[in-house]
């Protein structure tokens, strides 16, 4: 697993991270953290086969942050209890030889409220997204640029072809 260090390294070297808010905030001791970029409600169902040929996204419906006043540079989502997608500020360019996975921050779970990703495959560039559930019945808010999730890195064997799916350059 990568250090604080060896990922700011690649930051500078490799642009491993872009579009970032703040290095110095956001880069921890054995990660990175990702932050609210957009927030999506789900709008439709989703179907998924074997081959992917026959997959169909869910329609998605972008929920709008509002600001407190109108000089707040930054505005908050109200989100109820349900499931979100986020889509982050970052856009991640992995080399052959990382992979990586993300957790919730535990500030995210002491609100009641969790991400669930999957695994960023060794190769893959371009924004990431993934779901955040509020299981609060509460709602929670959250503020623009927020972070949300922290992904972790591991070095692998190098692959000879790298992540090609359709999520790759995601913008």
């Amino acid at each position: 697993m990568l250090n604080g260090k060896e990922i700011k390294s690649l930051i500078k070297k490799k642009k491993l991270i872009e579009g970032f808010i703040d290095q110095d905030v956001q880069l921890t001791s054995n990660g990175f953290d990702l932050t609210a970029g957009k927030v999506f409600e789900f709008a439709g169902k989703g179907e998924l086969d074997f081959s992917n040929l026959e997959r169909v996204l869910p329609e998605t419906k972008e929920v709008r942050a509002k600001k407190k006043t109108k000089i707040d540079k930054y505005g908050w989502w109200n989100l109820k209890a349900g499931a979100y997608k986020i889509k982050t500020n970052e856009s991640l360019n992995l080399p052959k030889n990382l992979t990586a996975v993300a957790f919730s921050r535990t500030s995210l779970l002491r609100m009641g409220a969790y991400v669930q990703t999957g695994v960023w495959d060794a190769g893959f560039k371009g924004k990431s997204e993934f779901v955040l559930r509020v299981e609060n019945e509460k709602g929670i808010r959250v503020k623009q640029n927020a972070r949300l999730a922290q992904i972790i890195f591991f070095r692998i064997n190098e692959v000879k072809k790298g992540y090609s799916g359709i999520y790759k350059n995601l913008k």
